[in-house]
């Protein structure tokens, strides 16, 4: 099959519902007016006791009861990442105005993945094994833990049976399951996706490790502990909570009235085939990732207007992601702007993904991108413009939403404003 009819045969796929769990709102309307009111979710550790870690900051989901948001019986049986999940799903879902009794729900799908599943299932059990011995175990440990039942849990609740898979490439984990989700609405192996990441590991297991690759910030200011592309950055803050987006071919969205919020038009993946923890030096792999994803919306560099930074504050990711930028975009790259969401929200790890889309599809519509947080000074390696000081207020035409993962994995999402 030749270039052009596998071209042809590419249906347009638009966004037409959010859902959010984050450290600023537990749902999409709270969360953006923290991201406009440029509120940081970042603060002391409340869900263990830290006292003996040199990290004292998460960016902790506040004021959620999954019980409330679910099934009491069903959230039971769920893990925090997956409670989020559902949570972010259920609002994304009623957000696109689906009603499954006029759907066939082998054409609705589910792509959510989680970096990491359960570490607090982990923990539990292995201290049942210890100190009970192993026929102590939770029945349900399995089912709890793994990474996979953020969307088998939402394709049950909402009584999706098409396609349900996830993506785990640690970080970059949200944007993958999006990516994936576009290409199977483009190619027709669904009508529906709901996409985006989960996550929940604010636990010890998941501070230690982290702390252990000398990742985390261990700055005691929360205002000054994420702060991306700043000359004093010293790495990320462990955030938590879901993204999730509705994907829609555009003849279904139509046909049923649906709310467009933007059209997602191109995707780039790679790998750096460099290192497990740090990305390529010379941002190779991050770069080709952003060229795929402009070649297929067929633009050129100087026609994005905004970036949605990976951004995680660590010395080696915004130095790196700066250079792949800079190869990406040539000249372009310098009148971009460009800014972080960890900054406000920390880094949620696999949920990064699918929540900085929402940022990106609502910074689009109202052309305001939000100020890099904390951020005061830039690196001077780092020299483009991330938003640092101020919010920018532009028209924003094309955006694009990058995520990194531990492995090289590399992803990048572009959407435009839609028209017909």
């Amino acid at each position: 099959m030749t270039m052009n009819n596998i071209e042809n045969r590419k249906r347009r796929v638009v966004i037409t519902g959010l859902g959010a769990v984050t450290p600023i709102g537990n749902d999409v309307e709270h969360f953006w007016a923290g991201v406009k009111s440029g509120q940081v979710g970042i603060g002391a550790i409340t869900q263990f006791d830290p006292s003996a870690y040199k990290v004292k900051l998460a960016a902790e989901v506040k004021g959620f009861d999954g019980k409330e948001r679910l099934d009491p019986k069903a959230a039971k049986r769920m893990e925090l990442f997956s409670q989020y999940a559902v949570a972010a799903a259920k609002e994304a879902f009623e957000d696109a105005g689906l009603d499954m009794s006029k759907e066939d729900p082998y054409r609705i799908g589910v792509i959510v993945g989680s970096g990491i599943g359960s570490l607090q299932t982990v923990e539990k059990e292995y201290t049942a094994i210890i100190e009970k011995g192993p026929s102590r175990v939770n029945p349900l440990m399995v089912p709890r833990m793994i990474t996979n039942m953020a969307a088998g849990n939402i394709s049950i609740q909402l009584g999706c049976k098409g396609k349900c898979t996830n993506v785990v490439t640690a970080c970059a984990t949200g944007t993958n399951c999006i990516g994936d989700g576009l290409r199977a609405v483009q190619y027709g192996d669904a009508d529906v996706i709901l996409a985006g990441g989960a996550e929940s590991c604010v636990c010890p297991t998941g501070l230690a490790g982290f702390m252990a690759l000398t990742a985390l910030s261990d700055a005691e200011d929360p205002y000054r502990a994420s702060i991306p592309f700043d000359k004093d950055r010293k790495g990320f803050v462990m955030g938590e909570g879901s993204g999730i987006i509705v994907l829609e071919e555009l003849e279904h969205a139509r046909r049923r009235g649906a709310h467009i919020y933007a059209e997602a038009v191109g995707y780039g993946s790679t790998g750096d085939a460099y290192h497990i923890t740090s990305p390529s030096e010379d941002g190779a792999g991050a770069a080709k990732a952003m060229t795929l994803a402009m070649e297929e919306a067929h633009i050129w560099p100087e026609q994005v207007d905004y970036i949605n930074a990976h951004g995680t504050g660590t010395p080696y990711n915004d130095l790196f992601e700066t250079r792949a930028v800079k190869a990406a975009f040539g000249k372009a790259a310098y009148s971009v702007t460009m800014n972080s969401t960890k900054s406000m929200i920390g880094h949620l790890l696999g949920a990064a993904g699918g929540v900085e889309l929402i940022v990106t599809v609502k910074a689009m519509q109202e052309g305001f991108v939000h100020q890099t947080m904390g951020s005061r000074e830039a690196d001077p390696e780092c020299d483009l413009q991330y938003a640092i000081g101020a919010p920018v207020l532009r028209k924003i035409n094309y955006a694009m939403s990058n995520s990194l993962g531990f492995g090289g994995h590399n992803a990048s999402l572009l959407i435009k404003n839609y028209t017909d």
